[in-house]
């Protein structure tokens, strides 16, 4: 760990919050000396504090350690770099149209992997008035089930999340095209072009 570079990190994220070092010692409640001590790389803040730190200026702390807070590149519009994330603790779900770091329940999550339907994953659409009837023969236990469909088009996503002993259905606004995913508890996540 590079002292100066978490100094420069945390001087920079303080100003960006338009914050003198007396305001942020004062939420802190700590002094602004200390502050800056940490600024010119002399020290380092006490474990006890990173929370508080990481709360007041809205980064992560182990960014902040590392002394790395580059930006992303910009990805507008480029649904096909979707990317779905499944917490396999509490069930919740994130997703993303690039890179990007997503976490749940304090611990890091990978994309879902995707996969082509098959014959367990299969789905059979249907265009109804102004929307898809899109139904499927996957079981719906509590043990497995689908957990959420997507339907991903060139400008918007439509989720709609599923649970156990519901029926193997589900009803998404049609659109010119896009593609379908289904999010099966056991298998993973599934990619059908519609």
């Amino acid at each position: 760990m590079d002292l100066k570079k978490t100094g420069e990190i945390l001087a920079r994220l303080r100003k960006e919050k338009n914050m003198t070092q007396k305001q942020a010692a004062e939420i802190l409640n700590i002094s602004d000396r200390t502050i800056s001590k940490w600024e010119r790389g002399a020290g380092l803040p006490d474990v006890s504090l990173w929370k508080g730190i990481s709360v007041l200026y809205g980064v992560e702390i182990e960014k902040m350690l590392e002394g790395d807070l580059q930006e992303k590149r910009a990805e507008t519009g480029n649904m096909k770099r979707m990317k779905f994330y499944r917490c396999d603790h509490c069930g919740n779900i994130s997703w993303s149209m690039g890179g990007g770091e997503i976490s749940c329940c304090g611990r890091k999550l990978s994309p879902m992997q995707v996969q082509s339907m098959d014959e367990l994953h299969d789905v059979k659409v249907e265009e109804i008035d102004q929307e898809y009837y899109v139904t499927f023969a996957h079981e719906m236990k509590k043990e497995h089930f689908v957990s959420f469909a997507a339907l991903v088009s060139w400008d918007r996503v439509t989720i709609v999340k599923l649970y156990p002993e519901q029926a193997s259905e589900v009803y998404l606004p049609r659109q010119r095209r896009g593609e379908l995913y289904l999010c099966c508890s056991e298998h993973g996540l599934f990619r059908k072009k519609i």
